[in-house]
């Protein structure tokens, strides 16, 4: 790899409103026209992900976190060019994902995305994106194939699921689980995380029994009933938020007394909202994410976004906001030469110290970083019971 370039994220000195636009500048800024020294020019930034859909609560915590840093960006007055914005929803879905890439694709003034953020959609959207030479910087797809396949231009922001599987089953064996049921949804996401814990806990010597729960379940009887009569320690669910929280409201009318514990695509409000009476009340919740509430620049990074949001930082929406402020300063450092191609040779060799952690990668495009951290869900707040390695010693 050649020597890294040093990226720092530029604070913002005004917050204040702004209209983010739906597409590039009239001004002959964009894709594959750059910036002139303060000029005006302009360039847009996308974002891929749900925005609509089950899971869309997960998707609009990251294109917040993109919003906000070009917000942060434009009114800084520390940058030579300006950002614009475009959304690309694909639901979640593996099926929207290629006309998701192919509409921020067939935008000339994008110069780099923010996403796909669901693994499934990246596995499809990724070597799209890769034939256009446009960056696509994931910050939650967490699959561990995805980095594996030679995608030319895909780039994953947070740890992969190998570490995240692993984590868990140390968890497990610190609280004495000597039997877990792992669940999945049949997607690319939660199948990968699965095979990473089963083969984790198999390891460790915890029984393991595998059950799937397709993500387009309605009834969550069966499911629970199969819990029930598996006289397991703890379960583990892989999907995401939307069939986590009724399939906790059936383990709980059924009399479930175990760990239960969602991966970090159910680590949202909602999965609480959604687990009516109080069924989430305990759930343990991984997540490659850390508390914002750690350190100074998390908790900067709260204020602003609750100020713009009226709400707190989702998952990944920290994480978001770094990938998008890493695109940003390589945009702001190639000026005038910026093109799709340049950026992602930039973005690749970088290095970016963010709100979440300190962005670089490896010559696969893999975080080169680790953190996996725990939460759980106490009076109905998913609190953080903090970094894996110092809860298990």
């Amino acid at each position: 790899m050649l020597n890294k370039r040093i990226v720092k994220i530029a604070l913002p000195v005004a917050i204040g409103a702004l209209a983010l636009s739906a597409c590039g500048s009239d001004d002959g800024g964009g894709g594959s026209a750059g910036g002139d020294g303060g000029g005006g020019g302009s360039f847009t930034i996308a974002y891929q992900g749900p925005l609509s859909g089950p899971n869309a609560d997960l998707g609009i915590n990251m294109e917040n976190g993109v919003k906000l840093a070009i917000k942060d960006a434009n009114e800084s007055g520390d940058y030579d060019v300006t950002f614009d914005y475009l959304g690309a929803d694909d639901r979640g879905e593996p099926g929207q994902a290629t006309s998701a890439a192919q509409l921020v694709i067939d935008n000339s003034d994008v110069i780099a995305v923010v996403g796909p953020a669901f693994s499934g959609a990246a596995n499809v959207a990724a070597p799209v994106y890769g034939e256009a030479e446009l960056t696509a910087l994931s910050p939650s797809a967490t699959n561990p194939d995805l980095t594996e396949q030679g995608f030319p231009t895909f780039l994953r922001g947070v740890p992969n699921d190998a570490e995240q599987g692993a984590a868990i089953a140390d968890f497990f064996v610190s609280e004495g689980v000597e039997k877990a049921v792992v669940i999945d949804d049949l997607g690319d996401y939660a199948v990968g995380l699965a095979n990473v814990i089963e083969e984790n806990l198999d390891g460790a010597g915890i029984e393991v029994q595998r059950e799937q729960l397709p993500e387009n379940t309605v009834d969550h009887s069966s499911i629970a009933r199969t819990v029930m009569q598996s006289s397991t320690d703890a379960v583990v669910y892989t999907g995401y938020y939307s069939q986590a929280a009724p399939l906790a409201v059936k383990l709980s009318e059924q009399g479930y007394d175990g760990i239960g514990l969602g991966g970090d695509g159910v680590k949202d409000p909602e999965f609480v909202n959604l687990a009516s009476g109080g069924a989430a009340e305990g759930w343990y919740l991984s997540c490659p994410c850390r508390d914002l509430t750690e350190d100074e620049v998390g908790q900067g990074f709260t204020e602003r976004y609750e100020a713009e949001y009226n709400r707190a930082p989702g998952t990944y929406s920290p994480e978001a906001y770094d990938a998008a402020m890493m695109i940003i300063e390589a945009v702001n450092e190639l000026g005038d030469s910026a093109d799709r191609a340049s950026v992602h040779e930039t973005v690749a060799q970088g290095e970016h110290d963010g709100v979440a952690k300190t962005l670089s990668f490896d010559d696969k495009g893999e975080y080169a970083g680790s953190g996996i951290y725990i939460y759980q869900v106490e009076e109905g707040e998913i609190v953080s019971r903090g970094n894996v390695e110092d809860l298990v010693g």
